[in-house]
């Protein structure tokens, strides 16, 4: 027993005093004589008798009296042990697309929302995070709206990254009890790292289970087969569990294109295949009809008319190899000889390939400089006699990069850096046993770009990144074989089409990606990105000849937006959320750390409130003072 104001019981030595009363209180008897003694005798000692027990109930039931009113005052209770402690209640609410799924045909979010309005008290002070939003020392009052209204997201944090949300929401206090309450369906994307809170946080996981695991995805689509007329549109769906074939629908803008069926095979995948019109503008959405997770059920796609990247080759040595490469039905292709060069031509390419030019005007690295500065890309391929002074005047600007005199000593080209960003999704797998181009001579290198193409005593054959890149060697077939190899196609291939970042079929929402949108921008014009009645101003970066769009955090939803200058829709981008939250696996939260592991919201609010009551006694004390005080008025009426 636990008392609010233990000071008061100091007043219990107050009934020292009429104990005290009562054991020394003197009487002073005087004597009457009487003729018959023997019968006035036997009536006193029984009176006597009476009344010292009329006397000692009296005292026991008024010190009983005292000591309850003193305990009431007190104001005893019982409680468990923390329920004193001031509270702390941090809530992580898990948005994200997996709690799409459902309960009873409820929403695992919508339900978990009704769920906690019910049992949070509007009095009570907490703290609530999502996967998108923090309230911080809130009110159900203050929030109750926002959740209400409370949207999904991609954004899934893991439970390394909720714990640590935790920590720095909470405060620094040892003296409160905290609590962190995680209301989520576990999927396996939130790690199988165990939460890390604090040993002052106790940590309550909440796991929502949905009625059924089955989902089927739309996970991607590319363009497969290409024809003078025609193209092949690929789309592949994947499936949580064993599925019969279902309805697949494209549509163009919001016209229905085509419609077909997809069979699932042992692997729970399943592939269908559209034809569409070549070279015609299509804004497509792919779209199944799924009961389980509705944000994958569709995957938005844009074909636009391809513009074709302009590329500029200079060069006094044969370039025919460069023809078969930048093929005209996706490069426009300029090949000019020195001494003919319109240097006027050169701040309208996307791309200049200087191909083994002996010297370098001065005119024309200047012109080079500013050309790169404007965002094109340049690739350097030096001639055997190469003048190094002057090339160095050239090299300087990009990566420190400085060449010396050529070393006449034969080399096979033998690395490839299959993770710079030119070789990134190139190859399917990592290649050991190509066939080693060789060259005759090189010239050795000092740079600070990073390196594509190393020889075999690791000296760089080919170094660069962001626009630039420079071989060591020249590539003419009296000095190298690289022409033949089959490596010089994606080689230059990949630095011609990145040079234009045109948009892509799609992109995905959240994921950094670059498009260029060639149009010159006037005065303080800046381009939008519309969907509808939404306007979004992506970052942008403004070039002499084009816009680089940095799409990352913003737009935030999926959709087909048009890329806007003005009132002139210049492009359209397609943008997905990504389908890692598709395939619904859960964790076993068993496995983890946790004070407590629940399956209902309300069960563990009521476990916690019980926790925290706090039984108070001082009514109890003051109905045991009023029944002694009764009982006083009962002795002294009754017993005499």
């Amino acid at each position: 027993m636990q008392f609010k104001y233990p000071e008061l019981l100091w007043a219990l030595f107050l009934l020292l005093v009429p104990l005290f009363i009562h054991l020394f209180q003197l009487r002073k008897f005087k004597k009457t004589p009487f003729t018959n003694v023997k019968v006035l005798q036997k009536v006193q000692v029984e009176s006597r008798k009476t009344r010292n027990l009329k006397k000692w109930l009296l005292l026991f039931t008024r010190l009983l009296i005292f000591a309850g009113i003193i305990l009431a005052f007190a104001q005893p209770f019982f409680a468990q042990k923390g329920a004193l402690k001031q509270k702390e209640t941090v809530i992580y609410l898990d948005n994200s697309f997996s709690m799409q799924a459902k309960n009873n045909d409820i929403d695992l979010l919508k339900d978990a929302t009704q769920e906690l309005i019910k049992n949070l008290r509007k009095e009570n002070q907490f703290s609530l995070f999502t996967n998108s939003n923090t309230y911080k020392n809130t009110s159900l009052k203050d929030i109750q709206n926002d959740l209400l209204s409370l949207k999904y997201t991609n954004n899934q944090l893991s439970l390394h990254e909720i714990s640590i949300k935790a920590n720095t929401i909470f405060s620094s206090k040892n003296n409160t009890e905290k609590d962190l309450i995680i209301i989520s369906d576990f999927q396996q994307a939130m790690g199988t790292t165990k939460i890390d809170s604090a040993t002052t946080v106790h940590t309550h996981f909440i796991k929502l289970n949905p009625n059924h695991s089955n989902n089927i995805s739309i996970d991607s689509a590319y363009i497969s087969k290409i024809d003078a007329e025609n193209m092949e549109l690929t789309a592949t769906l994947l499936s949580s569990t064993a599925t019969e074939n279902i309805a697949v629908s494209l549509y163009n803008k919001d016209q229905l294109f085509a419609k077909t069926s997809a069979l699932f095979n042992q692997n729970k995948t399943a592939t269908v295949i559209f034809t569409l019109p070549k070279n015609t503008a299509f804004d497509g959405k792919i779209e199944v009809l799924d009961k389980a997770l509705s944000y994958d059920n569709q995957l938005f796609f844009t074909i636009n008319k391809k513009e074709k990247i302009k590329v500029l080759v200079i060069s006094e040595s044969d370039s025919d190899y460069l023809d078969r490469i930048f093929t005209e039905d996706e490069f426009a292709l300029q090949t000019v000889a020195l001494k003919q060069l319109n240097y006027s031509t050169l701040e309208n390419q996307n791309l200049i390939v200087l191909n083994e030019l002996v010297t370098l005007p001065e005119s024309l690295i200047n012109s080079l400089h500013s050309f790169t500065t404007n965002g094109g890309s340049l690739v350097v391929v030096p001639a055997i006699q190469s003048t190094v002074a002057i090339y160095n005047k050239l090299l300087g600007s990009y990566y420190s990069t400085a060449m010396s005199s050529s070393i006449p000593m034969a080399r096979k080209i033998t690395d490839i850096a299959f993770s710079h960003p030119l070789y990134k999704n190139v190859f399917e797998k990592n290649i050991t046993n190509f066939q080693y181009p060789t060259v005759q001579s090189y010239f050795p290198v000092k740079t600070t770009a990073p390196t594509l193409l190393n020889f075999d005593n690791q000296a760089p054959f080919l170094v660069g990144a962001n626009g630039f890149y420079f071989f060591t060697a020249a590539l003419s077939k009296e000095h190298s074989n690289f022409k033949n190899a089959p490596l010089i196609v994606p080689t230059f291939y990949t630095m011609g089409s990145s040079s234009l970042k045109l948009p892509q079929l799609y992109n995905v929402v959240g994921v950094t990606t670059k498009v260029d949108i060639e149009t010159p921008l006037e005065n303080d014009n800046i381009l939008k990105l519309t969907k509808g009645s939404t306007e979004y101003i992506p970052l942008q970066q403004s070039f002499a000849t084009k816009i680089t769009l940095t799409l990352n955090d913003v737009p935030d939803t999926d959709g087909i937006y048009t890329v806007n200058k003005g009132d002139s829709i210049l492009n359209t981008i397609s943008l997905n959320y990504p389908r890692k939250e598709s395939v619904l696996t859960y964790l076993d939260v068993h496995a983890l750390d946790a004070s407590t592991t629940n399956e209902s919201i309300t069960k563990l609010f009521q476990n916690l409130e019980n926790k925290q009551k706090v039984s108070e006694l001082w009514k109890w004390f003051v109905i045991f003072a009023m029944f002694f005080l009764v009982l006083e008025v009962l002795i002294q009426k009754y017993l005499s």
